[in-house]
């Protein structure tokens, strides 16, 4: 299950994208013409809240809808509406795991900054835009802006003191990120957030792949593309920390909640790792594309 947000006729509505990428299935649409009733949560986050509730609701119409005359007249093209990001608007900021991957510490600094613990920054809920959308240049404010293609977790249920054994039963699904970085603000500050959390600068989507499509998020292959140019290839294999384990460290001593976002981490590749670096420039366009997922693409601001 491929599960959207997007806006079709001025109005804002959950989706379920079709095997093939190509059609999208419109929840409370669909819903109104089996029962009358449009009984499905207007946001994918509430939808989340429900639990393991909404998945058997969305089988159920699923199931109607492939099994009648109906699946020609209730899909809708995905041409013919805009995807937004699965959450639009996170009720909390996104957390983010730094140095995931040795590689990438090692093109920061070197063998000395891969971590042995879980590093951990957030980045706004205004950071957030959808796939296609434009990323703003801030050339009022930075001329050092960096890519980090990353595999995001969605947390499906409310956990607390979560052993890594169970964590993966947690995870509602899994999407793509780019944790697009100022990396002069960083510098600057010290800190991670201010130049983390620039807005427009967190693309999501296109959709969130519920965790039964993915057999195992640690073993996915993920892949950044510039302008054409591949600058980052890795596979989720290479996590330092694995999910399981990033799950298990956070909810430690702190309360995870449905819709909460984890980043994963970038791999090597990032624009500051080159000799000379290669950051971000207006029209820039940027791909990223994880197994089993799709492909997020987002622009610079001209």
């Amino acid at each position: 299950m491929k599960f959207v947000t997007v806006k079709h006729n001025h109005e804002t509505f959950v989706g379920l994208v079709d095997s093939d990428e190509s059609k999208v299935l419109l929840l409370n649409p669909a819903e109104e013409v089996r029962t009358g009733k449009r009984s499905f949560p207007s946001s994918l986050q509430e939808c989340i809240d429900l639990g393991e509730s909404f998945i058997e609701q969305v089988q159920g119409l699923h199931d109607w809808v492939i099994s009648g005359a109906h699946a020609a007249s209730l899909y809708v093209s995905l041409d013919e509406v805009t995807l937004l990001a699965p959450i639009p608007r996170p009720n909390k900021n996104i957390f983010c795991v730094g140095k995931n991957y040795a590689e990438h510490a090692i093109e920061m600094g070197s063998e000395a900054d891969i971590p042995e613990h879980v590093m951990v920054f957030t980045k706004a809920p205004t950071t957030v835009i959808g796939p296609n959308e434009t990323v703003l240049n801030h050339l009022d404010v930075t001329n050092q802006l960096d890519y980090e293609g990353e595999l995001a977790v969605i947390i499906g249920k409310k956990c607390r003191a979560i052993n890594k054994e169970e964590a993966l039963d947690y995870i509602f699904g899994y999407t793509i990120l780019n944790d697009v970085t100022a990396r002069d603000l960083q510098a600057r500050h010290q800190q991670f957030f201010i130049g983390k959390s620039l807005d427009t600068t967190c693309p999501m989507g296109p959709w969130i792949v519920h965790k039964s499509v993915i057999e195992n998020p640690n073993h996915l292959n993920i892949e950044t593309i510039v302008n054409g140019e591949v600058r980052q290839s890795s596979n989720t294999k290479n996590f330092i920390f694995p999910i399981e384990e990033v799950i298990s460290v956070l909810s430690a001593g702190m309360t995870l909640e449905p819709g909460d976002i984890i980043a994963t981490g970038t791999p090597a590749g990032v624009g500051k790792g080159f000799k000379p670096p290669k950051f971000l420039s207006p029209g820039d366009h940027m791909e990223v594309t994880i197994e089993n997922i799709g492909t997020l693409k987002n622009s610079i601001k001209r």
